[in-house]
């Protein structure tokens, strides 16, 4: 039977993070079902996408003061407080109630059908505040209890009949602990026909690293001291420490293109991904679509992706992290992995986890 579904969405600046799951899954299931995308607000590159892949959208078109990651937080911290977005959404020109609503954000709390969560942004802010500078650490430990209540009762509202999907098990037990009961947990997506290596012979001339709100920036630093030469990429990091942007052994390239990154996950030697927050991380599987290895840490989302001394390695400490990251770079590693790699990615293929997901719809189709 053909469905209704309207799929809630952060911000959309770009086709990442917490957004992706919602457009692969749509691209999926747009010839048996129809689908419209909802997002407090849409970029122009981002509708253009939209547009391409012949998928219906609704902009909220919310207005916002601040930019970059701290617009994120400013609309995550308007709705928390205010309903801003849940508003708007209930007074757009949609007729949602015959529709199966599918809530892939932080940033529309609608009673919804199904939510899929993604990690609670109070979590991310705990673990992220001592990478900040001391003005903003000294803010964000101020407000955090603050904003801890107001998102936690705001889930519970919002999520009282609603079925709930975690993208991982560390995730579901984050919202368990909240005393929110987590249905079932399904990993997020990703495109495999796309992310694939580019080369048969990649250069391995560099490490590849992710820089973004959730990275440990000292890490890296330490890394490069010690003769490794990163490549770093990324665009949603409220800043960057100067002495990475100036360090000979790092080049920073900002925003990439999903064509450049691709390349660049193939051509490293292996993937660096210090971070201090991650209900499961999109750059380990994306490095393994790619065939390389991930050097990253034994907790959190990614030790539920990478299969240590398989496809990458999970070490317990920044200090086993540096002195790994070292070792690997002088002394390379079996090519076995590199296949090996490619074959675990296949096991978060769109394709597969969509199935996945054709399961729970058809479960409340029948009940």
């Amino acid at each position: 039977m053909r469905m209704r579904l309207i799929f809630l969405c952060d911000i959309a600046y770009d086709i990442h993070g917490p957004i992706k799951p919602a457009v692969l899954l749509a691209k999926f299931f747009k010839k048996d079902h129809e689908i419209t995308i909802v997002s407090p607000r849409i970029s122009s590159a981002v509708k253009g996408i939209l547009r391409e892949l012949d998928l219906d959208f609704v902009d909220l078109n919310v207005k916002l003061l601040l930019r970059g990651p701290f617009s994120l937080f400013e609309n995550f911290l308007a709705e928390q407080l205010l309903g801003r977005n849940f508003k708007r959404f209930a007074n757009c020109n949609l007729n949602f109630r015959e529709a199966v609503l599918v809530n892939f954000s932080n940033q529309i709390m609608a009673p919804s059908h199904i939510f899929y969560a993604q990690g609670p942004v109070t979590c991310l802010l705990e673990d992220a505040i001592r990478e900040l500078p001391l003005t903003l650490r000294f803010i964000g430990t101020v407000i955090r209890p603050l904003l801890k209540h107001a998102e936690r009762s705001s889930l519970k509202r919002a999520l009282r009949d609603a079925y709930v999907i975690a993208n991982s098990k560390y995730c579901a037990k984050m919202y368990e602990d909240w005393g929110i009961k987590v249905d079932s947990i399904i990993y997020p997506p990703l495109d495999c026909e796309q992310f694939k290596p580019t080369t048969s012979r990649p250069s391995s001339d560099y490490a590849l690293a992710y820089v973004g709100k959730e990275t440990k920036y000292s890490l890296l630093r330490r890394v490069a001291d010690l003769g490794v030469r990163i490549k770093a990429f990324g665009s949603k990091a409220p800043y960057v420490p100067k002495q990475l942007l100036r360090h000979p052994n790092i080049e920073f390239l900002g925003r990439v293109s999903d064509e450049e990154l691709i390349d660049l996950y193939s051509n490293a030697l292996f993937t660096l991904f210090t971070f201090t927050h991650e209900p499961f991380g999109y750059v380990p599987v994306e490095s393994m679509a790619c065939r390389t290895p991930v050097l990253t840490y034994n907790r959190q989302g990614p030790r539920e992706s990478v299969v240590n001394g398989v496809t990458g390695w999970l070490v317990n400490s920044d200090e086993e992290l540096v002195d790994l990251a070292v070792k690997t770079w002088r002394e390379g590693y079996p090519s076995w992995m590199r296949s090996r790699c490619r074959e675990r990615a296949l096991e978060f293929d769109a394709k597969v986890i969509a199935g996945k997901w054709l399961e729970v719809l058809k479960g409340l189709e029948d009940g």
